[in-house]
């Protein structure tokens, strides 16, 4: 099963869970990204993401269907949050089930590394004297 999501309402990390938990798995790992308090030594107050969600949905598909074929996944989960965050809110969660759990770990791994890389979503990082628009991915 792949399931992915962008959705403006707070992420569940229990939910995320749930849909890739089954017998078969023997691995299962979950990556939860939260905003910090801080970027280079800058205060950051809150971050702002947009998505063109259409494409957004399209890479983190291809990034889930990569998974299953390359990892043997069993489940794939990701979801990606849009619009205001405040500080330690969760921006995205990556939950994946495998066999093993080898490659459980280098499927999340790659997840997180190829959506930064290619899937179109932006933020902006609010400061206490200013703010900038970065990718969402180094």
């Amino acid at each position: 099963m792949i399931d992915i999501q962008i959705k403006a309402d707070p992420l569940d990390v229990e939910i995320s869970y749930r849909q890739v938990v089954d017998a078969a798995a023997g691995g299962n790992v979950q990556f939860i990204g939260t905003v910090r308090d801080q970027t280079k030594g800058k205060k950051v107050m809150r971050l702002e993401f947009e998505a063109y969600e259409p494409m957004a949905i399209k890479e983190m598909t291809k990034i889930a269907h990569y998974i299953t074929e390359k990892w043997s996944a069993i489940h794939v989960s990701i979801h990606h949050r849009v619009g205001t965050l405040k500080i330690e809110d969760i921006a995205v969660i990556i939950s994946i089930s495998t066999p093993h759990r080898q490659a459980a770990f280098e499927a999340c791994q790659y997840a997180i590394d190829t959506l930064k890389e290619t899937v179109p979503i932006w933020k902006k990082e609010v400061f206490e004297d200013g703010e900038v628009w970065v990718a969402a991915h180094p």
